[in-house]
């Protein structure tokens, strides 16, 4: 796979699980609104996918060393590939009760970080087990601090 493609569909996937993942599990336990995660899902899908498409766009520029076709590629990639992947979290909201679809939405979620981490271990030579409990470990760090921050938010609302 070339540079550019490996760049956006790395760099896409993992910020699409993590990103939807994190405001999944934040929105849920601070709201309990189906409607704002679904609404939630979409936004990120939308302005988080232009968002890290723009940063790789700016990061391949600032390398000085990829030519205008490589960067836009990059770039595209990684719009692409974040927002389907962030889109993939919204069937389980459409299909099921807002905590199964949640826990759904983590299993999903820790289903494509395994995934991408052996198949990068496996491109660079690695042991794969090193990477995935790596990035799972990071993966769930992110899912219990937004849970409670979740939280954490919604106790506001107790004290208004």
């Amino acid at each position: 796979m070339k540079h550019p493609l490996k760049t956006g569909f790395s760099f896409g996937s993992t910020s699409g699980v993590i990103t939807t993942l994190g405001l999944m599990v934040g929105l849920h336990s601070g709201t309990h609104s189906k409607l704002a995660v679904l609404g939630g899902i979409l936004t990120i899908a939308i302005a988080d996918a232009f968002s890290d498409a723009l940063g790789i766009h700016i990061s391949e520029e600032s390398e000085n060393k990829h030519s205008s076709n490589e960067i836009w590629l990059a770039t595209i990639s990684t719009f692409i590939t974040k927002f389907v992947v962030s889109l993939t979290f919204v069937i389980p909201i459409l299909l099921w009760q807002l905590n199964t679809a949640i826990i759904a939405g983590i299993i999903w979620g820790l289903f494509l970080i395994t995934i991408i981490s052996i198949r990068m271990a496996k491109q660079q030579n690695i042991k794969p087990h090193k990477a995935v409990l790596e990035h799972l470990f990071i993966s769930l760090v992110v899912i219990i601090i937004t849970h409670y921050v979740g939280d954490w938010v919604a106790g506001f609302s107790n004290t208004t």
